[in-house]
C-alpha cells in the first residue's frame, strides 16, 4: 500500500511543473517585449495589437475576450489609449484575475509621469487623451519605470520567481543604461521636425528635440486645404529636418506638404514588429537612426 501511496505521489508530482507559467496578455507589442524580456520562459505572451494596425481604432473581438478569459494577466498601455476596447474585454472575459483592482490587472502608465494632461476637453478638441499623451513608450525613460515595475507585478503573482523577475529587469535596465549613451549622442539635441501625428513628444523632451508643427490640425481630425497651405508657410520659413510619420497615417498629406516644401517624409516605425523591429530595443535603434 506504502509502495502505491510513493508511486502516486511520484507520478503527481512528474505530471505538474515545478514553475508554471504566468499567462500574460498584453495589449500592443511594446509591452509583449517588455514581458518576455523580464519573464522569459515563465511566462507566456500573447499580444492583441497587430504592428501594422492603429493602436487609436482597435475594436473588441471574441478571439481576445477568449485569450482574456485564461490570462493570469493583463498588461495594457492605460491614458485611455484602449479605452474603445479593453474595458469590454476585461469585463466580458469574466476572469476574476485582470478586474480593475486586481493584481492581474497592470496599467502601465502608472509607472511614468505623463505629459499634456487636458482635463475638461471634449470630443470637439480631435481624438485627445485628457489622462495625458499616451504614447509614453518611445522614452527610455518611461520604459525604465515601466521594466522595474513589470517586473514586482510579476513577483507578487509568482512569488517564487521574484528574484528572477528581478534580476532580469535588472539586466533590462543595464542594456537600456547602456544604449542610451549612444542613442544620447546622435545630434537630435536642436533639431526641427514636423510630425503627422502627437506621437513624439515623449521621444523629443528625452532628447532634446522640436515638433514644431502637425499635418493634423488637432489630434485624428483630417487636416483641411487651408491648413496644409498654412503649414507648408510655416515650415519653408522653419526649415524642419525632416516630416515624421507612421505606418498606419495617411501618406498623401506628408507627400503633398514634402514635395512643397523640399523637406523629406520619414516613416518611422511606431511599435515593436514594425520596421522588421524585434524587440523594444531594435524599434528605438530604428527609431532614433530615422531621425538621425
Amino acid at each position: 500500500m506504502q509502495r502505491i501511496l510513493l508511486m502516486l505521489v511520484l507520478f503527481i508530482s512528474c505530471a505538474v511543473p515545478a514553475h508554471a507559467s504566468l499567462r500574460i496578455v498584453a495589449t500592443l507589442p511594446w509591452i509583449g517585449s517588455l514581458a518576455r524580456d523580464i519573464g522569459r520562459d515563465k511566462v507566456e505572451v500573447t499580444v492583441l495589437v497587430k504592428p501594422a494596425q492603429d493602436p487609436h481604432s482597435i475594436e473588441a473581438k471574441p478571439s481576445m475576450i477568449a485569450t482574456a478569459r485564461r490570462a493570469d494577466l493583463i498588461a495594457y498601455n492605460g491614458l485611455d489609449l484602449e479605452v474603445g476596447y479593453l474595458p469590454i474585454l476585461v469585463e466580458s472575459s469574466r476572469n476574476p484575475a485582470i478586474q480593475a483592482g486586481k493584481s492581474g490587472n497592470l496599467n502601465c502608465s502608472i509607472f511614468i509621469d505623463a505629459i499634456e494632461k487636458m482635463p475638461g476637453v471634449d470630443r470637439s478638441h480631435g481624438d485627445v487623451h485628457p489622462l495625458g499623451n499616451p504614447h509614453y513608450h518611445l522614452s527610455p525613460a518611461n520604459v525604465r519605470r515601466v521594466a522595474l515595475g513589470m517586473a514586482e507585478r510579476l513577483a507578487t503573482l509568482a512569488p517564487q520567481d521574484a528574484a528572477f523577475f528581478r534580476r532580469n529587469a535588472a539586466d533590462f535596465v543595464t542594456r537600456l543604461d547602456n544604449r542610451q549613451k549612444i542613442w544620447k549622442n546622435k545630434g537630435l539635441k536642436g533639431q526641427q521636425y514636423v510630425a503627422g501625428h502627437k506621437f513624439f513628444e515623449y521621444l523629443a523632451t528625452d532628447y532634446g528635440f522640436r515638433i514644431t508643427g502637425y499635418l493634423e490640425p488637432k489630434p485624428g481630425i483630417p487636416p483641411t486645404s487651408a491648413h496644409l497651405n498654412s503649414l507648408i508657410s510655416a515650415m519653408k520659413a522653419a526649415h524642419p529636418k525632416a516630416i515624421l510619420t507612421t505606418a498606419y497615417e495617411s501618406r498623401h498629406e506628408a507627400a503633398f506638404v514634402s514635395s512643397r516644401t523640399g523637406v523629406k517624409n520619414v516613416q518611422v516605425p511606431h511599435d515593436v514588429g514594425a520596421g522588421g523591429t524585434k524587440d523594444w530595443f531594435e524599434l528605438m535603434d530604428a527609431i532614433i537612426k530615422a531621425l538621425e
